[in-house]
């Protein structure tokens, strides 16, 4: 297995940098967060491994690397990778989709729970020390709609069957009927698409008034995808239920945001896949992937640059 030089755009004091000690012998790794560390390294660079960086950065050393045939990214987004130059070249893309997967899963679930079984009114009359009886709802015979039915999507489709949901989803190529069908029908609704120019504010006023007043939207794709001004009027007049949110379209979400102060959404600061093992599960994935690379074998999680996942 011949070795090769890959840039590792990351801090290179990480700790899960470290397993890429198990790259074979003659592989040469320069790892850092500014153009200046791979000056040295650049003309000989085969491959990119970009970690949390800017795209600014991306751009930078890929413009400095013409020898380069393979860009992974550790993270399931593409936002900061998808630049004009490397769209249009004939590089290969490949992303950590499915490492969080489960994750997401899980916390959709949780989300969905929290509003059956009105989580935030029984914490409320515990802080009271209120009393009071009141009627829950089951996920059991609910209708989940499922917007971008890629990993994440799946897994939660997994874990609501589980359940005993219906669950129906709609992927890249649907119609607006289909679209529109699964907005009216769902009692809750995931929201997992990637951010494309296709999907950006693909949910907005028209949209969010075809749900039900009793339905629970949860986005754990990208922030964009909904139209956040829409979205905060809905919920603000009730046109909805609630909503999950791990996504939002500034991150960190500021102080004064009026999201925060909102009864009826559950919020995280986009930390629904950062489990104690996500940065192992990535860094496994891309060291499948090499071997894979240097045997001239097919990678797995290709992205089709052109339509952005």
């Amino acid at each position: 297995m011949a070795g090769h030089t890959i840039l590792v755009l990351n801090s290179p004091t990480a700790r899960h940098l470290t397993l890429l000690d198990r790259l074979p012998p003659g592989c040469r790794i320069v790892a850092g967060d500014s153009a200046e560390a791979f000056v040295n390294a650049t003309p000989e660079a085969d491959i990119l491994l970009v970690g949390a960086v800017s795209r600014e950065l991306v751009e930078q050393v890929w413009s400095m690397a013409p020898r380069v045939q393979w860009v992974h990214s550790l993270w399931a987004g593409l936002e900061t990778l998808l630049f004009p130059a490397l769209i249009e070249s004939d590089v290969s893309l490949t992303n950590g989709r499915g490492v969080f997967a489960r994750s997401l899963g899980e916390f959709a679930i949780a989300g969905m729970l929290w509003f059956a079984k009105d989580i935030r009114r029984m914490r409320r009359q515990q802080r009271e020390r209120r009393w009071e009886k009141f009627t829950i709802t089951e996920l059991h015979g609910a209708s989940l709609g499922i917007i971008g039915h890629g990993s994440i999507g799946r897994a939660v489709a997994s874990l609501a069957n589980a359940f005993g949901m219906h669950v129906h989803g709609i992927g890249r190529r649907h119609t607006r009927e289909e679209f529109e069908n699964i907005l009216q029908r769902s009692d809750y609704l995931l929201v997992g698409a990637p951010l494309t120019p296709d999907t950006r504010g693909m949910i907005g006023e028209t949209e969010l008034r075809m749900m039900q007043p009793e339905s629970v939207l949860i986005n754990l794709g990208r922030g964009p995808v909904i139209e956040e001004p829409a979205l905060l009027h809905a919920l603000r007049e009730n046109w909805i239920r609630g909503a999950v949110l791990d996504v939002f379209d500034e991150e960190p979400l500021p102080e004064d945001h009026p999201l925060w102060a909102l009864d009826n959404v559950l919020l995280s600061p986009h930390c629904s896949d950062n489990t104690a093992t996500w940065l192992n599960d990535a860094m496994e994935l891309f060291l499948e992937n090499y071997t894979l690379f240097a045997q001239g074998e097919p990678l797995k999680n290709i992205s089709d640059k052109k339509a952005g996942y």
